[in-house]
């Protein structure tokens, strides 16, 4: 069994408000929280981070499984969106919503474009980083793929 380990190293020099640092491999960034959440709102935070890591699995996912089908792309983009439900005080990460927009090659057939959505549906449930959300973030899909005119 293969096994890979990634590594972070966090600096966090004062209380709730104040910020700090990260670094794991390419990632180095300040941090601290939001300031939808009453903090400083410098650099990033978790929750663009959880955001991020899933929406990044997702459509590189994606990506190598429209390869692996041999299915001619001219453009994917995405845009997630996170929501975090505050209850009494609590904060729950309550879902992500991905909307891929996947524009296949010109003169791709109605076959491939079938095969794309079907595989843009299955990219969403392959994703590690959604797998390890699976039973407490809920994680939507709205796709829209379509032939290059």
């Amino acid at each position: 069994m293969l096994k890979h380990e990634f590594h972070l190293k966090a600096d966090w020099p004062g209380l709730r408000n104040d910020v700090g640092d990260i670094e794991s491999g390419e990632l180095k960034t300040r941090i601290s929280i939001p300031r939808e959440m009453d903090g400083p709102g410098i650099g990033t935070n978790p929750d663009e981070m959880l955001l991020g890591a899933a929406a990044t699995c997702y459509i590189i996912t994606l990506a190598a499984m429209l390869e692996r089908n041999q299915i001619e792309k001219t453009s994917l983009t995405l845009e997630s969106v996170g929501t975090v439900d505050v209850t009494d005080g609590v904060f729950t990460y309550e879902k992500i919503t991905h909307r891929p927009t996947l524009l296949l090659a010109k003169g791709s057939s109605d076959a491939d474009l079938r095969k794309a959505h079907r595989l843009a549906e299955k990219a969403e449930s392959s994703c590690m980083i959604t797998r390890a959300l699976q039973g407490n973030v809920e994680i939507a899909l709205e796709a829209t793929v379509e032939i290059e005119a």
